[in-house]
């Protein structure tokens, strides 16, 4: 385990830069930067999820370990030429998207962000996820990047929207549907 911190403020920051996990700094509006802090605000709406009340154990269990793969992702992307995700991780979300999706009546129509809290919470977190995806795409355009990171957030945006409409869904909720205005 890497040094814990003792002292939150160190002002190293003042001049706009930070430090990535192998010490060399960076502007903050880095795009590395700015893809490991949209995958830490990703974790950060997918606790969200997780604290509304009445969350199933099966979806509790999966975001879970998603969020602790989240921290592995944006650790991966603070840190230049390390490797924690791999294709085990990405087969594992589509393993959870199967099962949550097999219960699931098929679409006929898009679907509206709402119909519970925790649905909502869970839209919200899908939409930074895919934020994050673009800006690790747009980061691999300009350097190498394990492959698999953007394939993770492609899986895991859909992942949440499959979970946002399972928890609509709950003790006999609708999901929102969307009317096209005439």
């Amino acid at each position: 385990m890497g040094n814990r911190l003792t002292k939150i403020y160190t002002r190293t920051g003042d001049d706009g830069t930070t430090g990535l996990g192998n010490g060399e700094r960076v502007d903050k509006c880095d795009l590395r930067v700015e893809a490991y802090g949209a995958v830490d605000e990703t974790n950060s709406a997918v606790g969200a999820v997780l604290s509304a009340p009445g969350i199933p154990g099966s979806i509790a269990n999966c975001l879970n370990r998603v969020q602790h793969e989240l921290f592995d992702l944006g650790g991966e992307l603070s840190l230049p030429a390390h490797q924690v995700i791999g294709s085990e991780q990405v087969r594992g979300l589509e393993a959870y998207l199967d099962t949550f999706n097999e219960k699931l009546p098929p679409l006929g129509n898009f679907i509206l962000p709402g119909g519970t809290t925790a649905a909502a919470s869970c839209h919200l977190a899908r939409t930074i996820c895919r934020r994050a995806e673009r800006v690790t795409w747009a980061l691999a355009k300009k350097t190498e990047l394990n492959p698999e990171l953007p394939k993770y957030l492609n899986r895991l945006s859909d992942l949440l929207f499959v979970v946002a409409r399972v928890l609509a869904r709950q003790d006999g909720g609708t999901e929102v549907l969307w009317n096209q205005s005439p």
